[in-house]
């Protein structure tokens, strides 16, 4: 018997940063685990998203053609030019100066389709119609904040629009930069995954949310830690047994504060000159409840 593979039914945006240099991929499919497929990216040299009968080459074998200096239309033409099974293939490519080329084959699934913009690109197959690659344009184009949060608004407005027309089942984030992953060892600054989930692009969102927490220790809104705060914070502090009731004194406070946010790997939000940052106030006051 013919082993057959299941297509990637999926749509995609990919895309540079032109204020950081970040490069990109949000992805959404019916289709589990999405993430392990669809999206390939390396810092500094571009991103690939290979989808419907997605030939999961086109990303390391893009990625080394775009580090010889191949533009992402240049890069495209080889992986095509390479493949027999290029009609049912479905690409999209930016390369390290935001260029862009997406390809959909004739024979993906319908609806499928792609377009182009200013350092991004947007392509998807078996949609309810292009009405959701136009969606996820202009999702791109008006929402503002961070990039990421423009990658996945760019999903939330296809979605929106209808999205794949079988359902959803999984997502996926993937943003590179240089230095930008776990203590500067590699280039992965953001690299979520929702491989099986009734609504995979809101599970993705509060991923998004919560790598702000714990990574982004740049996006910080700092206050000072007054008395009548530390009164608060030993009232929360105490309800989660971590300081004997009764016991204000401003060091006390301070070490099981410490304690508490090593154990919710909050610790690198924790300060030492007499302020704190809302996020740790924000994480405290939802683990303490109403007390």
């Amino acid at each position: 018997m013919m082993r057959t593979t299941p297509t990637v039914s999926t749509f995609s945006i990919v895309a540079r940063d032109p204020t950081t240099g970040d490069l990109g991929i949000a992805v959404e499919s019916k289709f589990l685990a999405v993430g392990a497929v669809v999206p390939w990216a390396r810092a500094g040299i571009g991103a690939v998203a290979t989808q419907a009968h997605a030939n999961v080459g086109y990303g390391p074998d893009g990625l080394v053609m775009l580090a010889t200096g191949l533009t992402a239309q240049e890069t495209l033409g080889r992986l095509l030019a390479d493949d027999d099974g290029r009609d049912v293939r479905q690409v999209g490519i930016v390369d390290a100066q935001g260029n862009a080329a997406s390809w959909s084959g004739p024979d993906c699934s319908d609806w499928a389709g792609g377009q182009i913009g200013d350092g991004f690109c947007c392509q998807g197959n078996i949609l309810t119609g292009p009405e959701v690659v136009d969606a996820m344009v202009e999702g791109y184009t008006t929402i503002g904040g961070t990039f990421a949060n423009r990658l996945l608004a760019a999903l939330e407005a296809g979605q929106a629009a209808g999205g794949d027309s079988r359902g959803q089942q999984s997502a996926a984030l993937l943003i590179v930069r240089a230095n930008g992953g776990y203590s500067g060892g590699n280039d992965r600054w953001i690299d979520l995954r929702v491989d099986d989930h009734l609504e995979p692009i809101a599970e993705l969102r509060r991923l998004m949310l919560l790598h702000r927490v714990y990574f982004d220790l740049d996006d910080a809104d700092i206050q000072p830690l007054d008395d009548a705060l530390l009164r608060v914070i030993a009232g929360q502090l105490v309800a989660l047994g971590m300081l004997e009731s009764g016991d204000a004194e401003r060091s006390s406070v301070e070490e099981a504060l410490g304690r508490w946010a090593g154990r919710e790997n909050l610790e690198e939000r924790l300060r030492e000159d007499g302020q704190i940052d809302s996020v740790v106030l924000e994480m405290l006051r939802t683990a303490a409840g109403p007390h």
